[in-house]
């Protein structure tokens, strides 16, 4: 029976007050309603193939946008060093010219997909145009795993056939001189004698290959797109959405609690700008209560990830040098931050400009599940640079240490470094004791109200229009 609009108030008295608010389609007879059901069907499918059809398009206006300045080198200048992790590098000194470009190369890449399974709850299968923020998080904490799990001095070099002509580098190291055998003939020959170097060079390609497999677009993978998004979840963040620094950082906490690949590491994220060392200290294993000092828990070793404001709606100007000292440290991992609207992921700088990796180049998913699986789009052939005035003041600064006399080193050097400007607060501190703040409000730190603790005084602070979260336009 079709429901009548103009029916009279004796019949709509007699509705109860459920009936009252239905959908009026759930009164046409079955044939009426079997076709409703098929044409919500198929706008469905309609709305889906459209977002596909989105998704390609801004897939392949990023690859347009980035591909045409993708080829083009960056002009570093060989009067000034290169700080890059901890380590300077002067230029105009051909081996260190090369040893820098060894280093920045071995770094992972990691960037816009496209052509990965669906992420669950929607149709997206690349996260052009929305993961520029969890891609430089996935960036950030690959180097991480890569200090973590290589023999310490061993990740500044990689083998060249990994980069096809990446690099524009020499075939043979200036230490891999030609020396003379003989034959069983007794004819002499020249051959390539293999240094240290490159005899560790597939080892190290082995670990390469197996950090690079963790961060896949495959929801297996324990750092890959599917696994963040689904965490993202948990904090109020969904596929397509954009993501801020602070809540990335958390992202890739909860996905680390989560591995199984990892018993020896864990990721701590800073509260209200401060690092809490008794936090850090359980966090890393200390003797538990009852038990004897000769039963003390193995040091874990540590990723900090330090969640920061720099200035307003702009860079403050006082935090340049703080930012310079941070990244000319050992300790640091880089910064997860970029420009406005444009996440990036910061690893050293020269003068006055920052060096980064650019994740807005979309490429095709490469499928992992194949032995010898090509490894060139995860490395990039060359730094791209920036001035520090155009950094967005929203970052997240990672810190790696391997142990405890690491993480106690880092305490007194990153302080100092923080500490240098009087005219502004510290970008962050280190605090004894415990945080206050409980649990749950760590985990839902993204929310537009944050609390940042300066010299023992809690102030609150709106950040209802700060330029935490990134957006691509």
């Amino acid at each position: 029976m079709v429901m009548n609009p103009g029916a009279s108030s004796t019949n709509s008295q007699s509705q109860s007050a459920a009936d009252e608010y239905m959908d009026d389609w759930h009164f046409l007879p079955s044939t009426t309603s079997a076709a409703y059901l098929c044409h919500e069907e198929e706008r469905r499918e309609d709305t889906e193939e459209r977002g596909k059809i989105k998704s390609k398009l801004v897939s392949a206006w990023n690859s347009v946008k980035y591909g045409l300045s993708f080829k083009q080198k960056s002009n570093l200048s060989k009067s000034s060093p290169v700080m890059m992790f901890g380590k300077s590098y002067q230029l105009r000194d051909r081996g260190e010219n090369e040893c820098f470009h060894h280093s920045f190369a071995a770094l992972l890449w990691l960037t816009y997909r496209r052509g990965f399974p669906q992420l669950t709850g929607c149709s997206l299968t690349t996260d052009s145009g929305w993961g520029c923020l969890l891609r430089t998080g996935q960036m950030l904490l690959a180097r991480g795993l890569l200090l973590h799990l290589m023999p310490q001095g061993l990740t500044c070099s990689v083998s060249h056939h990994i980069f096809k002509d990446d690099m524009d580098l020499p075939e043979v190291r200036p230490e891999a001189r030609p020396v003379s055998t003989q034959n069983s003939k007794g004819l002499r020959k020249s051959v390539r004698k293999l240094s240290l170097g490159s005899l560790l060079d597939r080892r190290m390609e082995s670990t390469n290959r197996k950090v690079v497999s963790w961060f896949a677009d495959h929801p297996s993978a324990p750092f890959g797109i599917h696994q963040l998004v689904e965490f993202g979840r948990s904090l109020g963040k969904k596929a397509g959405d954009w993501y801020g620094p602070s809540i990335v950082a958390h992202i890739l906490r909860k996905a680390a609690e989560a591995s199984s690949d990892l018993p020896n590491l864990v990721i701590y994220v800073a509260q209200d700008c401060t690092i809490y060392i008794d936090d850090v200290k359980d966090l890393c294993g200390r003797r538990l209560s009852g038990i004897s000092a000769a039963s003390i828990q193995p040091w874990k070793a540590i990723i900090l990830l330090v969640p920061v404001r720099l200035g307003g709606q702009e860079l403050n100007p006082a935090y340049i040098t703080c930012v310079k000292k941070i990244l000319t440290l050992e300790y640091c991992i880089g910064i997860i931050g970029g420009k406005p609207k444009h996440s990036l992921y910061f690893v050293g700088f020269q003068d006055d400009h920052l060096l980064y990796l650019d994740p807005h180049y979309c490429q095709t998913t490469v499928d992992i599940t194949k032995s010898n699986f090509p490894l060139e789009s995860f490395h990039c052939k060359s730094p791209r640079k920036m001035p520090f005035s155009r950094m967005d003041p929203s970052c997240t600064i990672g810190f790696y240490a391997k142990g405890q006399k690491d993480f106690e080193m880092l305490c007194r050097v990153v302080d100092e470094a923080v500490s240098t400007s009087a005219e502004t607060y510290p970008m962050f501190i280190f605090a004894e004791g415990h945080s206050r703040v409980e649990e749950e409000e760590r985990q839902t730190s993204g929310n537009n109200i944050t609390y940042i603790q300066r010299k023992s005084k809690l102030r609150r602070v709106d950040t209802s229009d700060s330029m935490d979260e990134f957006v691509l336009l």
